[in-house]
């Protein structure tokens, strides 16, 4: 049975089918934006398909940004011999908040999974090859403690080491099955600072 008019009802379709929104939290969503005054409703979308369409990797590292370089390449004071390879953007703002990782990143956009398909060519690997043809003397690997972060450290690691550049693992502190962007920013640093050679 339709409780709403049809423009409503497309309105929580559209917002349900986002990540992490039920069809309650979309309808409180669709409520609320049509309350809002038209300015910030015009705002809202236009900022929304503005971000869509400037939004890239970066040419370095591949997380988001909407520049060339994001701001942690750019920054000339980060160490970029030192490289922390993470599974997603998310991931690198975790680390980011703890304040005290000094080096750089590579988002591999994905983790190795061979039980959904995602194989190593799926995801950003060939690119991070290609960085560590040039002056690198760490890889740092912090992908989550699943099966797939644990199968895309090993694979790494094993590509790295014929290489001669040190690899190492975030320590434990971590929980196993634990995504790194909800964890707090103290595990996170004590991960990171005792972490261990591969």
């Amino acid at each position: 049975m339709e409780y709403y008019s049809n423009q409503i009802s497309q309105l929580i379709e559209q917002l349900a089918s986002l990540p992490g929104i039920g069809v309650k939290t979309a309808q409180r969503l669709a409520f609320y934006i049509i309350d809002m005054p038209q300015d910030r409703v015009k705002k809202l979308a236009d900022t929304m398909v503005q971000a869509k369409n400037t939004i890239r990797y970066c040419s370095q590292c591949l997380t988001l940004t909407d520049q060339e370089l994001c701001p942690i390449c750019k920054n000339p004071s980060r160490n970029q011999k030192m490289i922390m390879v993470v599974e997603n953007p998310r991931d690198m703002t975790a680390y980011e908040k703890t304040g005290k990782y000094e080096g750089v990143y590579h988002v591999l956009h994905g983790a190795i999974s061979p039980m959904l398909g995602i194989g190593p060519g799926d995801i950003k690997l060939k690119e991070l090859m290609h960085r560590l043809e040039k002056d690198v003397d760490e890889v740092i690997i912090a992908t989550n403690s699943s099966l797939e972060g644990e199968t895309t450290a090993m694979y790494i690691s094993k590509l790295v080491k014929p290489t001669g550049i040190k690899v190492s693992r975030i320590a434990s502190g971590v929980p196993v099955g634990g995504d790194l962007e909800y964890i707090d920013e103290v595990t996170l640093l004590r991960a990171l600072e005792g972490r261990v050679e591969l």
